[in-house]
């Protein structure tokens, strides 16, 4: 009996060494088998990582071979990984491109954000004055604010300006407008004021009849600097020499052509550019002319659609810019895109100005910094800003407010960036 007792308890010892070992075999199994898991989901996402990686590289080579192609959604296989590259519209002057990596359900994205070099320039204004000052002939109009630090007077007494006017400065004045809102100046005389009035203590206010009330404040107005300054105005200038340097007046005469980034002509031999005759002229980066601009003749002159996309571009001359019969200027198609005219001339003499606009320019931005710029009868800008500006009859500025943040290629050709790389899941 004694033996039977001794036996069972073996069988018992080694049933339960036996159940032991098994059960730590199978705890080793069972961390072998979690262990290789986790090594087969590392590779496994370290591929879809990677795969990512390679979709974010084709996206980009198809954004860098074709900027203004619209948003893309497409698959690609990188081994064994399937990879979904997602490529946004250009919104600002930028894409953003979302690429996802799979790899047997282990998922990586990445997102890159591919930009235009641009510079942002604020024009608060629809037009915005030195101290020239304005002249506004009969039924001249500003759909928009305007801010001058020289007088603003339409010695026909129906110069219009459907928002706000301030005028900066000891003794100027706004003289002969009819403003839908409000006004601040040193002084008023013979004016129509359709909101509040504000004039300076030691000015006047002479036969201006108001809507709201009449303020005086002590002190003068502070004028503003105008938006863009001189650095900037050389930026652009050495951005256009950096193209190359054209050594001949740059002539279009019923033809196409494409140019920029590009300087025409030098300072000791300055040369023009004139777009005559139906001609097409795409810009394809900032152009610097030495000379004289002429567009003509129901010519064409736009941003190129590939190079600029919803970014502005800019013309600079040392010379006299001429726009004239029937000449159309315009940004790439796209919203925010607009086309900027700059004229470094002096010239204050409203025969030979230094920015002359004779037709419709619902596209551009005019600005002359030392000089006057000349709007004739009929004619609409989008913005004009100049030490001086003289609107004759019937011509109309009409302000986009988009230009409160306006943003301008500022490399040759409004090179693309990459701006970012990140993963985000």
């Amino acid at each position: 009996m004694l033996n039977n007792k001794k036996g069972f308890a073996v069988f018992f010892v080694t049933i339960l060494v036996l159940m032991a070992m098994f059960g730590i075999v199978m705890n080793i199994a069972l961390v072998a088998y979690f262990q290789s898991q986790i090594i087969r989901n590392i590779t496994r996402s370290t591929q879809a990582y990677f795969a990512a990686e390679a979709g974010g590289e084709d996206g980009l080579l198809r954004t860098r071979q074709r900027p203004s192609t619209a948003a893309l959604l497409y698959n690609l296989n990188v081994g064994p990984s399937l990879v979904e590259v997602d490529i946004s519209s250009v919104i600002g002057g930028a894409r953003i491109l979302t690429v996802k990596g799979d790899r047997m359900n282990m998922i990586r994205k990445i997102e890159i954000l591919w930009s235009l070099d641009s510079q942002e320039i604020s024009f608060y204004y629809g037009s915005q004055v030195g101290e020239g000052g304005m002249v506004m002939a009969n039924n001249a109009r500003v759909k928009g604010n305007v801010f001058s630090n020289g007088t603003v007077v339409s010695p026909a007494d129906k110069g219009y300006i459907d928002n706000t006017v301030i005028v900066a400065g000891a003794g100027n004045k706004i003289d002969g407008l009819i403003v839908g809102e409000n006004a601040m100046a040193h002084t008023c005389v013979d004016s129509t004021i359709g909101g509040e009035l504000t004039y300076v203590a030691g000015g006047s206010v002479v036969n201006c009849t108001v809507g709201s009330s009449v303020k005086e404040r002590p002190n003068n107005i502070d004028p503003a600097p105008l938006p863009i300054s001189d650095a900037q105005i050389q930026e652009w200038k050495d951005h256009a020499a950096s193209g190359g340097i054209f050594n001949d007046n740059y002539i279009l005469d019923g033809e196409s052509g494409e140019i920029g980034p590009i300087q025409i002509g030098t300072a000791l031999a300055p040369k023009g550019m004139t777009i005559d005759n139906n001609s097409l002229l795409k810009i394809k980066g900032t152009i610097y002319v030495t000379g004289d601009v002429l567009f003509n003749n129901n010519s064409i002159i736009e941003l190129n659609l590939a190079d600029y996309s919803s970014l502005g571009g800019v013309i600079v001359a040392d010379g006299r810019i001429t726009i004239d019969n029937g000449a159309i200027l315009r940004g790439s198609g796209e919203e925010g895109s607009y086309l900027l005219l700059a004229s470094t001339n002096n010239s204050l003499d409203p025969i030979f100005p230094a920015i002359f606009v004779g037709n419709n320019a619902e596209g551009a931005i005019f600005y002359a910094n030392a000089g006057i710029i000349f709007l004739k009868n009929n004619m609409a800008a989008r913005e004009v800003t100049g030490y001086k500006i003289q609107i004759n009859n019937n011509a109309v500025i009409e302000y986009d407010a988009g230009l409160e943040n306006a943003n301008f290629a500022s490399g040759p050709g409004g090179s693309w960036q990459l701006r970012r790389w990140r993963e985000i899941e």
